[in-house]
């Protein structure tokens, strides 16, 4: 095997988000439920007899040293001695700055691949610890079920979520994850869950008041659409249903919850 085509990397969405705390070292504590997405990119990961890791499509805006997926696989090179080397292509779909997780999976992808790719045969476990450390949210793409999601990103609780159809709502903004935990007056003390409150609709999203106070065309976006809410750090909304007009600059894309990762058997 020299070549691993079309593998899918989904966009996730957050039902909800809740800040519960922060850790002494600054990391913020979650409790969120995420879902996998049948919207997602696509990667193909082609081997290398050298060391070389090479994005054979470079993202706009984003250098080779900070790209997530050249990152991950130097990673797992690092930690396997591993001298064979990698072509990566990625097919984007999911916005930069969305609050998809489209970084993150890309990296829990190109990990999944490589594994399989290079031979390595490490158990999800330990690429799960790979991901942590490019990103919270990488370890929830990597074990591959909807999840109650807490800690830091590394603590999940399985769940069952329906496969209903929603609408993504893209407002013309980029919102920078870093930005938003970086604010001042971002709420860090909400309630915390118990059960499956999250399924009768509980809960909001912690990060929104910020971004909407900082971003003009979501808050717009949010205010001329009541029935969406905004999913992770932003800027990307959703709906169950189509109940308000949208605005002239809001793309919208159909998409399912999928029942789990598509690479979960992987």
């Amino acid at each position: 095997m020299d070549i691993l085509q079309d593998l899918p990397s989904p966009a996730k969405l957050n039902l909800f988000l809740h800040i519960v705390g922060r850790r002494a070292d600054g990391y913020h504590l979650l409790e969120s439920a995420f879902v996998f997405l049948r919207f997602g990119d696509l990667i193909t990961l082609r081997l290398r007899q050298d060391d070389h890791v090479v994005q054979t499509v470079p993202i706009a805006g984003v250098p080779a040293e900070a790209d997530l997926c050249v990152r991950a696989a130097r990673l797992l090179q690092t930690h396997t001695a591993c001298r064979l080397g990698v072509d990566i292509r990625v097919q984007k779909h999911i916005p930069q700055g969305a609050g998809l997780g489209g970084g993150s999976s890309n990296a829990a992808t190109v990990l999944l691949g490589l594994n399989r790719l290079w031979g390595l045969d490490l158990p999800r476990s330990q690429l799960i610890a790979l991901g942590l450390q490019l990103g919270a949210d990488v370890p929830f793409f990597i074990q591959g079920q909807n999840a109650l999601v807490r800690g830091v990103g590394e603590e999940f609780t399985p769940l069952d979520v329906p496969c209903r159809t929603l609408e993504l709502l893209f407002p013309q903004e980029h919102v920078p994850t870093p930005v938003i935990f970086q604010d001042a007056l971002l709420p860090r003390n909400d309630e915390r869950l118990s059960g499956s409150a999250w399924a009768t609709g509980h809960g909001r999203n912690s990060m929104a008041s910020v971004a909407r106070r900082l971003y003009p065309q979501l808050d717009a976006c949010l205010t001329a659409v009541p029935e969406a809410r905004m999913s992770g750090s932003g800027a990307t909304c959703f709906r169950w249903q189509a109940l308000s007009a949208l605005p002239a600059n809001v793309a919208k894309i159909a998409t399912i919850i999928l029942p789990q990762h598509p690479l979960k058997p992987f």
